[in-house]
C-alpha cells in the first residue's frame, strides 16, 4: 500500500491550494438601457447584444 513517507506541511499544502480561490464575476453596464450585465452575456432586460436585438424584451 502507498503510504506518504513524510507529513505534508501546512505551507506545502497551502501553496498547491493558491489557485483554488474563486474570483468575483465582473458587470459591466448595457450600452443600450445601462443596466448592469456581464460582459458577453445577452443583456436580460432588453435583448440587445453589440448593438443587435437578439432576444424579445422581458415585459
Amino acid at each position: 500500500m502507498a503510504v506518504p513517507k513524510r507529513k505534508t506541511s501546512k505551507a506545502r499544502r497551502d501553496k498547491r491550494r493558491t489557485h483554488d480561490a474563486l474570483s468575483i464575476p465582473s458587470w459591466s453596464n448595457c450600452p443600450n438601457c445601462s443596466e448592469p450585465t456581464r460582459p458577453h452575456y445577452v443583456c436580460s432586460k432588453c435583448g440587445f447584444y453589440k448593438g443587435k436585438q437578439i432576444l424579445e424584451a422581458k415585459q
